[in-house]
């Protein structure tokens, strides 16, 4: 064998080696070093970009004040680009618009009967649906028209205020639509609306009306919907279907945390542990009873660090005046705390009981850039592994001036939590199995630059 050959044989080795051995490394890292990992549902496959919202159990997994401590995973565990933004920064906001996936149907009688029709359908676990079959034994239906729509609203969390479709050109189009939504494609509520797509033309003047408004989505979500139009003789081709979701400029109610004192170091002081890094940006006491106490806030980052003050004096007080309760309202801290710690100092003694303090926080959002094959996972809690930095907030600069100043990431929601390391992760020492699996990554580089280093040295055969 001429010894180009080999050299060509050895690299083909040394790079299935690496191949095979990395994505393990990777995987067995992410299992040793972080404590859970939530499975991330998107709400559209070919997104750029999407935004996840914090949930307050991954504020209770986080480690580092900065959120350091969580990454972004594809399915072969390799860290995609992702950063934090505070949920008033215009990243961060929801997109106004999601595009639906939708399936085209039979048109159905006016009283909502479709006689000898079958709808097959196969869905994923969360609802998604993956194939829409219909089927019938009656010939003389085959021919009609599929005018009606179903559409999968599975992978849309948000509050749904209207649908916006796009058509073929038609000649004129004048068509009303009754609105069903199921959770099962099997039972079926009518809304109390009723949609009309208009697109008519007169001379140069053009009338229409691409959008159906939604009333009983905002509060009770659905996972599909259909639209049946009032008659079968209109036909229309849709080409698009978008999803309008309620307005991301209206500023989301904070969420709040119900603390009870773990201790009472001295009379009127009272000590809290939240049991995460949660943004708090405003504060309240709660009381059984009529009282009225003057307080002191302080919070510290961990059990050995000085406490710093954070809001007061200021006044609480709760007065039950004929049935009507008067009480006084919460306060707003000069920013974002994420200290754990929190501490209560009362002027003088607390005569009411235990005061429960309540920290409110909106949650961050954290926007990533997809990269790799699916599923995606969002992993959190440890104490070693950091995210290293990313050029995530340029990258998406350069995405907002392609697609226009209204472009925002796509949706994705966090999954069920599952356990990796657990506990472990939140100790400092590493996993033996990681370094196991370098080990064995460097000495099959070093087996392989052995078997190199040999055929160099051994001599040169000549063939006559």
């Amino acid at each position: 064998m001429s010894r180009p050959l080999c050299m060509k044989r050895l690299l083909l080795a040394a790079m299935l080696l690496v191949a095979v051995l990395l994505p393990l490394v990777a995987l067995a890292a992410v299992r040793d070093d972080y404590a859970t990992q939530w499975p991330l549902i998107l709400s559209r496959d070919d997104a750029g970009a999407y935004r996840v919202v914090l949930d307050e159990h991954v504020y209770r997994q986080l480690q580092t004040p900065d959120l350091r401590d969580f990454e972004v995973i594809n399915a072969d565990g390799v860290a995609m680009p992702a950063a934090v933004f505070a949920p008033e920064q215009p990243l961060a906001k929801p997109a106004r618009r999601v595009p639906l996936p939708w399936f085209a149907l039979p048109a159905a009688a006016a009283d909502g009967a479709a006689a000898g029709w079958r709808l097959i359908s196969e869905a994923d676990a969360d609802g998604r649906l993956r194939r829409v079959e219909v089927r019938t034994d009656d010939a003389t239906a085959l021919p009609l028209p599929r005018t009606a729509l179903l559409l999968d609203l599975s992978r849309v969390r948000e509050p749904i205020v209207a649908l916006e479709l796009q058509w073929k050109p038609v000649d004129a189009l004048d068509l009303g639509y009754r609105v069903e939504v199921s959770d099962d494609l099997q039972h079926w509520r009518t809304l109390q609306t009723q949609g009309r797509l208009v697109d008519l033309r007169r001379d140069e003047r053009r009338l229409l009306q691409r959008r159906i408004e939604l009333t009983g989505l905002r509060h009770r979500p659905a996972r599909y919907l259909r639209l049946t139009p009032d008659r079968n003789g209109q036909p229309i081709e849709v080409t698009a279907l978008n999803a309008e979701l309620a307005d991301a400029t209206v500023q989301a109610a904070p969420q709040w945390l119900a603390l009870q004192p773990l201790r009472t170091s001295s009379a009127g002081t009272f000590e809290y542990d939240s049991g995460g890094r949660f943004p708090v940006q405003q504060v309240d006491i709660a009381m059984p009873g009529n009282h009225a106490a003057e307080w002191r806030l302080e919070s510290r980052d961990a059990m050995d660090a000085d406490w710093r003050p954070r809001l007061g004096p200021w006044v609480t007080y709760n007065i039950d005046d004929a049935g009507r309760g008067r009480r006084s309202g919460a306060r707003t801290l000069g920013g974002s705390v994420r200290d754990r710690y929190w501490r209560l100092r009362a002027s003088s003694d607390v005569a009411a009981g235990e005061p429960v303090l309540r920290l409110g926080y909106r949650p961050d959002v954290v926007v990533l850039l997809a990269q790799g094959p699916t599923p995606y996972r969002l992993v959190a809690g440890s104490a070693r592994a950091r995210r290293a930095e990313s050029p995530l907030p340029q990258l998406v600069t350069a995405l907002r001036e392609q697609n226009g100043p209204a472009w925002r990431p796509a949706p994705a929601y966090l999954g069920t939590p599952q356990v990796l390391a657990g506990e472990a992760a939140l100790q400092p020492s590493r996993d033996w199995k990681t370094w196991l699996l370098w080990g064995v990554l460097g000495l099959g580089a070093l087996v392989v630059a052995g078997l190199a280093a040999s055929l160099l040295r051994a001599p040169r055969t000549t063939q006559d």
